[in-house]
């Protein structure tokens, strides 16, 4: 079973570029256009430009940041659900 195109990356006009399955794919294609995102499950993860280090830098500090931010936005969307079903 092959892995979800869940990477999102897009333009600084908001156009889609590409949906990849890699984060390290994803940083690899921010480090090409400035003022790109990535956003996962509709969350921004990645703002090329706007970040303490470029894509372009390191794509292990891109992807690292990218998947810290998943799991921050996962966790809260977890909190929000299960405090939604113990009211």
């Amino acid at each position: 079973m092959s892995t979800p195109l869940i990477w999102k990356v897009y333009n600084a006009e908001n156009e889609a570029l590409a949906s990849l399955r890699y984060a390290e794919d994803a940083a690899a294609l921010c480090a090409l256009w400035s003022g790109s995102k990535v956003k996962v499950d509709g969350v921004i993860v990645w703002r090329e430009g706007k970040e303490s280090q470029s894509a372009a830098e390191s794509y292990d500090h891109a992807c690292g940041v990218m998947h810290q931010r998943r799991r921050e936005a996962q966790d809260r969307r977890l909190a929000n659900l299960t405090r939604f079903h113990r009211s």
